[in-house]
């Protein structure tokens, strides 16, 4: 039997509560202030704590600085308001969840059922990053790469609170696994995980695919149907492709965040929203706001917990990790084991993956099917690729005209175009990548913009590169 323990200067407010979690068949204690809930948690471990955060001797976060008090002790606090600062204190100190008051039933209900001790979380969140090094996955997520080293570390973090994540990465970078690998290390475990791609919904129907409605409600509304709020009931709902929803329904998003209610449409029912969201998008947040495609407010709400995917071409010391993994997954899949040849391997490594993690599962895929033998060659796999494809030849290359076509204009058009580079046939990709990005920088006397935009990348692309040839003892300027 759950044991909770209420921390609330407000006797009434506390009496309320108390009645409500009784009735759940769970045993109760109340402390008005932090001397007797200290008092309390002596008495009997709480496996429940329900804290607010005015009190008369100080404030509930006040017991985060003794540990020893909350070690097996799940924390959700009661606030007046839902706000920002307050879902921000809670991740940083380890609460779990949070109240609104007046306290709703329902996720009254939800937080009762999902009442799970810290260090069991703690636990299985352990036994996954021990099996990294070995193995190299962290659930449902490949990589031993530092930058997915950090993803992994930012999951294990915020699975265990309630907060938003809002996630962004190129298409195809695996949005939708981080999302779920959250879920799964979350108390929202047994719950469903529902992933909807905003995009892929009419405008005309998304407002009632999110929210539900009621029958006759509008046009060929014959009967009452049950949003994805509704559907994702004390889960996790993720929405992809945030920056796709009409800004109409993005203020009645915000709304829900902010209240933690919703109302199907043509109905005059509030109803509370047990769902944890998590939001993904493939454009850059800043962006999306400045273009009028995410509402500045909303992107303030969702964005709690940033986590940025790094793309495959940024790890392409993974990709052999990742194709083993689909080949082994499609060979058990279609009942014959079939390896890469090292030659194979060797061109995976080569290519730039501008699909990311879906585009190399796709391509082994395809070697699979098209490879007869057992042995999966080179022949079946993408052509190398890289910025050198779009910018010269690999053979006698010189700065190409469509590489010069594509950077900022500058007076230095004609002496650009006389400029070239020689390299010896054989020379690998990644040197004739790594010669070609440094030449251009020096060009360009060091102004990374116009670098950037003379090799049809991303400053940040650039940024990427210049470190990894520094680590290389590769001397230039990388601030």
């Amino acid at each position: 039997m759950t044991h909770a323990l209420i921390v609330d200067d407000d006797a009434d407010s506390a009496s309320t509560l108390k009645a409500l979690i009784m009735a759940e068949r769970c045993t109760v204690a109340v402390a008005h202030n932090l001397r007797d809930a200290r008092r309390q948690i002596a008495l009997q471990q709480p496996e429940l704590l329900l804290l607010d955060l005015q009190l008369p001797d100080g404030n509930g976060m006040d017991l985060f600085a003794e540990p020893e008090l909350l070690a097996d002790s799940e924390v959700v606090l009661i606030t007046g308001h839902a706000s920002l600062d307050t879902s921000i204190q809670a991740l940083r100190l380890g609460a779990a969840d949070y109240l609104v008051k007046p306290i709703n039933l329902r996720q009254l209900q939800g937080v009762l059922s999902r009442v799970t001790k810290p260090a069991l979380l703690k636990a299985e969140v352990e036994t996954l990053a021990a099996q990294v090094a070995p193995s190299g996955h962290f659930g449902a997520l490949w990589g031993r790469a530092p930058s997915m080293l950090r993803l992994y570390e930012q999951i294990a973090r915020v699975a265990m609170t309630s907060v938003t994540v809002f996630i962004t990465g190129e298409s195809g970078s695996g949005k939708e696994v981080v999302a779920q690998t959250v879920h799964d290390l979350s108390r929202r475990r047994k719950q469903p995980f529902l992933a909807v791609n905003c995009g892929a919904i009419s405008p005309n129907l998304i407002e009632s695919e999110i929210f539900g409605h009621e029958k006759g409600s509008f046009t060929g509304a014959d009967r009452q149907h049950l949003g994805f709020f509704e559907r994702a009931s004390g889960g996790t709902l993720f929405l992809d492709e945030i920056t796709e929803m009409p800004m109409a329904l993005q203020v009645k998003l915000l709304r829900v965040l902010e209240t933690g209610c919703f109302m199907r449409v043509g109905s005059t029912q509030m109803q509370a929203a047990d769902v944890r969201v998590l939001a993904a998008t493939n454009r850059r947040p800043d962006e999306a706001v400045a273009t009028g495609r995410l509402r500045e407010d909303l992107l303030y709400r969702l964005n709690v917990f940033p986590i940025e995917l790094p793309p495959l071409r940024e790890r392409l010391g993974d990709v052999g990790l990742l194709a083993q993994h689909f080949l082994n997954a499609f060979g058990v899949q279609e009942g014959q084991a079939k390896q890469f040849s090292a030659a194979a391997l060797e061109r995976l490594t080569q290519y730039h993956w501008p699909g990311n993690v879906r585009e190399l599962r796709n391509a082994v895929q395809r070697a699979y099917v098209m490879a007869t033998a057992g042995v999966i060659d080179a022949q079946w796999l993408p052509q190398p690729s890289s910025m050198l494809d779009e910018a010269m030849a690999v053979v006698g290359a010189q700065v190409a005209p469509a590489a010069a076509a594509r950077r900022l204009p500058s007076a230095s058009d004609e002496a650009f175009e006389k400029e070239s580079i020689t390299l010896p046939i054989g020379t690998t990709l990644a040197l004739a990548e790594r010669t070609l990005v440094l030449a251009t920088l020096r060009h360009h006397h060091h102004q990374k913009e116009r670098t950037a935009a003379a090799l049809g990348i991303s400053l940040k692309t650039l940024y990427n590169r210049l470190k990894a040839y520094a680590s290389d003892g590769v001397d230039h300027p990388v601030a």
